[in-house]
């Protein structure tokens, strides 16, 4: 067996892995090797051409401009000018027509006999009522925005996104909802405008000549010999520090910074029978990215589609956010998709589920890791929803930890 040494192993290439590798360079640690999966750097933020444009071959992913220390970050690899800025224009397909979002922001877009049943039911939400926060997914819904909204689109779009039992989802990840407001959606509905809270990129940043893929490719390359591409990690054996290649060599490490999927490995080993029964009993779902030429006839950058009746999801529509490209893409769970209609790409890791008891779970896992100085990062080694520039944001603070001893 071939052996080799490094004093930190990041694991996966994705915008965790990446950040976290820049990090340490700045703070002048070189001894690390990061090892890929696939032949190219960034993970589920890659992309690849489709009909004479990019296309975002792990789904659609836009840079938040609300950690400004991220965007500079980002730009010493693809400089600002490359980057086109964006107020978010996204819909909802409902009721057979174009509805923008948030939902209960553009009632007013609705005939107003559905108006009048939205109203009603959001001054009837328990929320507003006084009513005790339930715990399951699907009577929170219904607490939290109303039942109009909970049946016309939440719930249906969730089962589409995430499940058929919803009510095997915890409730703690959507606390941060604010409540929907009865006067905001009122005011909106007799002025015919929006009013309320923003949704998460209300103003965003993609590339103007590329996909998002292409900021993360130059990460990547530019790490040189310490990124280990094509480099499948089948084993971890977490006591030991050590990974396993799937062409037998064997790595280990003084620190193991984990950023893919843990129940990803073919064998864990070096952990408790409570930590191994965690790993089991984390969740996920995956996308197909399809593309679909032509266009969709909106000046929207997404559009939600909640209609149990079609398989898909979401629709980007890249002709409006990467100039001269035609068509778009839709975003189907894995699962629920139809023959090919066109150019198909697999992401058998998009989402990690947000179940109940995934918390804690997640906690005892990674403090047992932390004991063998072994760490999750991101989205898949943390196992939290997180977009890529919260990803960002944490994998320098790591990279900080890390280099001044403490992590």
């Amino acid at each position: 067996m071939k052996t080799a040494t490094t004093r930190i192993a990041v694991l996966g290439a994705g915008p965790a892995g990446l950040a976290l590798a820049h990090g340490l360079l700045e703070r002048g640690v070189r001894d690390f090797l990061v090892f890929e999966k696939e032949a190219e750097a960034g993970g589920l933020c890659r992309s690849a051409p489709v009909d004479g444009a990019p296309l975002d071959t792990g789904g659609g992913h836009f840079v938040d401009v609300r950690r400004p220390a991220v965007t500079d970050f980002l730009f010493r690899f693809m400089p600002e000018g490359e980057w086109n800025l964006f107020e978010r224009n996204t819909k909802i397909r409902l009721f057979g027509r174009m509805v923008g979002n948030p939902l209960e922001a553009n009632v007013w877009q609705l005939d107003e006999a559905t108006q009048r049943r939205y109203l009603a039911d959001i001054a009837a939400a328990g929320c507003n009522a006084g009513e005790p926060m339930p715990s399951s997914f699907v009577d929170w819904i219904v607490w939290k925005l109303g039942r109009s909204i909970a049946e016309d689109y939440m719930l249906p779009y969730n089962r589409k996104m995430f499940g058929e039992d919803l009510d095997a989802l915890g409730t703690y990840w959507l606390e941060k909802l604010p409540n929907v407001s009865y006067e905001d959606t009122l005011r909106s509905c007799r002025e015919r405008r929006p009013f309320g809270s923003q949704p998460g990129h209300a103003v965003f940043r993609y590339p103007k000549k590329h996909g998002s893929g292409e900021v993360w490719r130059r990460m990547g390359e530019a790490l040189g010999g310490r990124l280990v591409a094509g480099a499948e990690i089948v084993a971890l054996d977490v006591a030991a520090r050590a990974a396993t290649l799937a062409d037998g060599t064997e790595v280990r490490a003084d620190v193991v910074v984990n950023t893919a999927p843990w129940p990803a490995f073919a064998r864990l080993a070096g952990l408790s029978a409570a930590s191994l029964s965690a790993v089991a009993s984390l969740r996920h779902t995956g996308v197909y990215v399809e593309y679909r030429p032509g266009s969709f006839g909106s000046d929207a950058h997404w559009i939600y589609e909640p209609d149990p009746a079609r398989p898909e999801h979401r629709y980007l529509l890249r002709e409006n956010f990467l100039p001269g490209a035609r068509g778009y893409w839709t975003e189907t769970r894995i699962g629920r998709e139809g023959p090919a209609a066109g150019p198909r790409f697999a992401a058998p890791w998009a989402y990690p589920l947000n179940t109940v008891g995934k918390n804690e779970a997640m906690a005892a896992l990674l403090a047992e890791c932390a004991r063998s100085r072994v760490f999750g990062l991101g989205r898949w080694g943390e196992w939290q929803h997180y977009n890529s520039d919260l990803v960002v944001e944490r994998a320098l603070a790591f990279a900080g930890r890390l280099a001044g001893g403490g992590a």
